[in-house]
């Protein structure tokens, strides 16, 4: 025979048993809260790990991105150092290249300046009168005088005559005729002396060889013996140049004619 519980135990029992149901319904709803909040913070971590994975591979990409730029700019400075060091050199070899281009230049003017110098106008001084002599006036006349030095006086007549002709305004004109009379004098060409001493003495009354001159014509006309023409040229000599030395050679010679 069945035996059905009582009332009150089967309440007893059902209350008993719903207290053992409760906290296992309470552990499994705390265990799937706490696997959602697991998974949630492995989500997250998961996420964090491939932003940090993404950010380093940024990194990474942007350091070879630098170490690239760094390594070309590298490469740049040595070659503006090889570019510079090569600009130095030829720098360096212009420099060199312009002092002796510099040094040649001063050793040819040099040159020119002394190939030049001979033919340049000289300061000469004769007679007592300074003036500028082309060289080849200077070398014609030294060596006009070198003649009637050594008594060569054809030679020195023709020396005289053609420098004149040559260098008709020439410093050396005055001087010129006054030697020329004299190599006249000296080959014995005596009326062509006279004439000469004439022309030189009537051009240049002032000359400090004026007196000589007047001294030679009256020694001409005395080798041609014209007595009163040498006599009378003396007087006029005494007159004009009383102090000189001519004049007191002049009075002597006046004494002998007598």
């Amino acid at each position: 025979m069945l035996r059905f519980p009582r009332p009150r135990e089967w309440m007893v029992g059902a209350a008993m048993a719903w207290t053992v149901m409760v906290p296992a319904q309470a552990a499994l709803f705390e265990d799937d809260e706490a696997r959602k909040a697991i998974l949630d913070l492995r989500a997250k971590q998961s996420q964090s790990e491939d932003a940090q994975r993404a950010r380093i591979e940024q990194l990474q990409n942007q350091l070879a991105t630098t170490q690239r730029g760094l390594l070309d700019l590298s490469g740049q400075i040595d070659g503006l150092r090889s570019e510079i060091a090569k600009l130095r050199g030829q720098n360096e070899q212009l420099a060199r290249d312009l002092s002796e281009t510099q040094r040649k230049v001063s050793d040819q003017s040099a040159t020119l300046d002394n190939r030049l110098r001979p033919l340049e106008p000289q300061k000469v001084s004769v007679d007592g009168k300074e003036f500028q002599a082309d060289p080849e006036e200077k070398r014609q006349f030294d060596a006009a005088m070198g003649l009637i030095r050594n008594g060569d006086f054809n030679e020195a007549v023709s020396a005289y005559t053609s420098f004149l002709q040559r260098f008709p305004a020439s410093g050396y004109s005055d001087s010129v005729r006054f030697w020329l009379g004299n190599a006249q004098y000296g080959k014995r060409d005596y009326k062509s002396a006279i004439a000469t001493f004439k022309t030189f003495v009537a051009s240049n009354p002032d000359h400090a060889r004026a007196p000589e001159s007047l001294l030679a014509i009256a020694n001409c006309q005395v080798e041609l013996k014209d007595t009163k023409s040498a006599r009378k040229t003396l007087d006029d000599l005494i007159k004009a140049y009383p102090n000189s030395e001519a004049a007191r050679a002049a009075k002597e010679r006046i004494a002998s004619l007598r």
